[in-house]
């Protein structure tokens, strides 16, 4: 069972997004980032404007791509996607929004990041409630 860490109340989802991926990639560690298409244009885009130094290299899955050839993909640690791609061998993924999908059969590590409006909330209850009956531990940490 994977471990679920919801973190809520946060104000800026694709800020702490950002971070997160930064902080991973440092580590080494494989990731795999889930958001519906318009987020993950606009995370692509924060990535790629960031300075210089703390550029963060990334794959972004766009509408109808296949992956990449295979030493590329044994190169990318940090995939932005919008559906579970297994065979990347991602251990831990970030979601910030994407609905019912089955990440704990995908994933070790699971953080979701839930914004501040009633939608995002009433969002992340759904997601808690679907990982709390698939069995996953669950940890919640407020943001605000």
């Amino acid at each position: 069972m994977a471990e679920v860490v919801f973190m809520t109340g946060v104000a800026d989802p694709l800020g702490l997004a950002a971070r997160l991926l930064r902080k991973k990639w440092r580590e080494g560690a494989r990731v795999a980032l889930y958001a519906p298409p318009p987020l993950l244009q606009r995370l692509d885009h924060q990535l790629w404007a960031a300075e210089p130094l703390d550029f963060v290299p990334h794959w972004v899955q766009r509408a109808g791509s296949a992956l990449p050839p295979e030493p590329v993909r044994a190169r990318t640690l940090l995939w932005l996607l919008t559906r579970p791609q297994p065979e990347l061998g991602c251990e831990a993924a970030v979601n910030i929004g994407c609905e019912a999908l089955d990440l704990g059969a995908c994933h070790a590590r699971i953080a979701e990041v839930v914004g501040t409006s009633p939608d995002e909330r009433a969002a992340g209850r759904a997601r808690w409630r679907q990982y709390e009956a698939a069995g996953h531990s669950l940890v919640h940490r407020p943001q605000s």
